[in-house]
């Protein structure tokens, strides 16, 4: 059979159910080859985008997801979903055609070294040269990209190779067993929090990669201790949960903040750098640190260890459970925290102020979503406020680009979730900004009768900006811009158009938009003369005095 053959025989080995991807010249031979797959090909409007879907899709799932471009100015349009997958630690595999080999020592058109472009947002990347290294090279590349810490890799097939005849056959797929936790490191890690007076969980994205929310939340219930997550790691613990503290993140110290302010032993569960810096909640350096992850910890001044336990992190928190006595009691410090919360949000439910306030936004939001659902949230101001505000009760049900912080995600990122889940309600946040980044996904979302729901806080600004803006100088500037009318813009893309003219409207119509068989976008204008109230509120916070006793 052919390369090509091969290639897609090798993806139908892994278990591949979509490519989201824009064929070109080069990858001509892999494009027939997909005829008559099971593989359903999702094609898109703009290379990017299909990183995008790829991206979310192997967030969601676990199982890397499958970007397709040719070479050159496709290849360089997969970089951004790429990335983004990589720093967010969500498997990726990126396909792209290239030039023909006997021309790729010298220039030659729309060649560019892919796998050196690719390099340093990848975890690894290969080019087919040999025709019967074809499947090792896939193989390799899935292992690598699902594999702890996942992340995501490149396969680069020249079109001259994709016609080529090969004897090579699908390699089989391995399944690595749970890594038990190393003994001695356990009963370190439980002197330390018995000898603890106030110690706290910050919580992960690892928590949710790893499926480790119920033993996450049975360990917080057994030893009382309050916990607190990053934004990646949303519903991780229930909002709801008396052990839960809030998320932190935000660009100035919030209440879950002063949580682990407070704290003598901070356990890290699931935890990566890159989710939100250590210098910002351990300024003193002051604090013990307990390491709990399928990885070693980065190294970084503020981040040094008393002890680092990798494996599998269901079983290190079981195995701790069970040799730690079980406490009793209620958690002030952390219910005092999730009240701040819970109270912001309250305060604003039934403002009817007009254009709407984002925790007015929020609150209507999640009134019209179940627990199970999805919601992307995209960069900007938007992102600060769901990231706090959003109460969630299970992981990877409220998704924001964390790493790169990319804008223009959501759109593209809510396609692939109606894929994975469409039984669900999916919701993309995002703002004028970032919407008109993709915003031409909305075709292939009625092509692939995908109904999802688009709400597009409005207010003509990159509103983030401005608000850094503001902060830093009093003052902004070259942050302002244009809109379309994005009712009329989206029917014609044949979805559903709504405008928000009143505040009273928003929850309904969520309602309404959420029971089509189309997509739907709904305009909201937004009132971000809150940001700078919160974050003037946030700066004079003053925490009660806590209670010095030991546990």
């Amino acid at each position: 059979m052919k390369v090509a053959e091969l290639f897609v025989k090798c993806l139908e080995e892994e278990g591949v159910e979509y490519i989201f991807g824009l064929p070109g010249e080069e990858n001509i031979d892999l494009m027939d080859a997909l005829i008559g797959s099971k593989i359903r090909f999702i094609l898109v409007r703009h290379e990017q985008a299909a990183s995008f879907m790829a991206d979310i899709y192997g967030r969601l799932t676990a199982k890397a997801g499958v970007c397709l471009a040719t070479l050159g100015p496709g290849a360089i349009n997969l970089t951004l979903g790429t990335a983004d997958a990589q720093l967010d630690s969500a498997p990726l595999v990126a396909i792209a055609g290239q030039a023909k080999t006997s021309r790729i020592f010298k220039e030659f058109h729309q060649y560019i070294d892919l796998l050196k472009l690719f390099e340093p947002i990848t975890k690894w990347g290969a080019q087919v040269v040999i025709p019967d290294t074809t499947a090792e090279i896939v193989r390799k590349a899935f292992k690598i990209a699902q594999m702890v810490r996942p992340g995501a890799t490149l396969v680069v097939l020249p079109e001259d190779i994709a016609k080529l005849e090969c004897n090579a056959v699908p390699l089989p797929k391995a399944q690595p067993k749970p890594e038990a936790p190393h003994e001695g490191q356990l009963m370190r890690a439980a002197k330390i929090i018995i000898d603890a007076e106030k110690p706290v969980i910050l919580a992960g994205h690892g928590v949710c990669r790893d499926t480790a929310a119920e033993a996450l939340t049975a360990f917080a219930e057994h030893q009382r201790i309050p916990v607190a997550t990053t934004f990646m790691a949303k519903g991780a613990i229930p909002d709801s949960h008396p052990c839960h503290c809030g998320a932190i993140g935000f660009m100035r110290p919030d209440y879950a903040n002063h949580c682990i302010k407070d704290a003598d032993v901070v356990i890290c569960v699931g935890y990566d750098l890159i989710e939100y810096e250590p210098a910002k909640w351990n300024q003193a350096h002051d604090k013990k640190i307990v390491h709990i992850g399928r990885t070693p910890a980065e190294v970084d001044s503020a981040y040094v260890l008393s002890v680092g336990i990798e494996g599998d992190i269901s079983l290190i928190l079981d195995s701790l459970r069970d040799m730690l006595p079980e406490k009793t009691g209620d958690i002030p410090r952390a219910s005092r925290y999730h009240e701040l919360f819970h109270q912001e949000l309250e305060s604003f439910a039934d403002d009817n102020s007009f254009p709407v306030k984002p925790q007015r936004i929020i609150s209507d939001i999640r009134k019209s979503l179940d627990d199970e659902d999805i919601v992307l949230c995209d960069t900007g101001a938007l992102k600060m406020w769901m990231a706090r505000l959003y109460p969630c009760s299970r992981p990877e049900t409220c998704l924001f680009s964390n790493g790169l912080g990319t804008m223009g995600f959501s759109v593209p990122g809510a396609l692939a979730a109606k894929l994975v889940h469409p039984g669900r309600k999916i919701l993309a946040v995002t703002g004028d900004g970032s919407f008109m980044m993709n915003s031409q996904e909305l075709e292939t979302a009625v092509r692939e009768k995908l109904p999802f729901v688009t709400l597009i806080w409005t207010d003509k600004n990159y509103g983030l900006i401005k608000w850094k803006q503001e902060l830093e100088f009093g003052r902004s500037a070259f942050i302002s811009f244009g809109n379309p009318d994005f009712k009329v813009y989206a029917e014609s893309f044949g979805c559903a158009g709504y405008r928000i003219e009143s505040t009273e409207q928003l929850l309904p119509t969520l309602r309404e938009a959420f029971k089509l068989d189309v997509p739907a976008v709904i305009e909201c204008p937004v009132d971000y003369a809150e940001n700078l109230r919160l974050t003037d509120k946030l700066a004079s916070f003053k925490p009660q005095e806590s209670s010095s006793s030991k546990r």
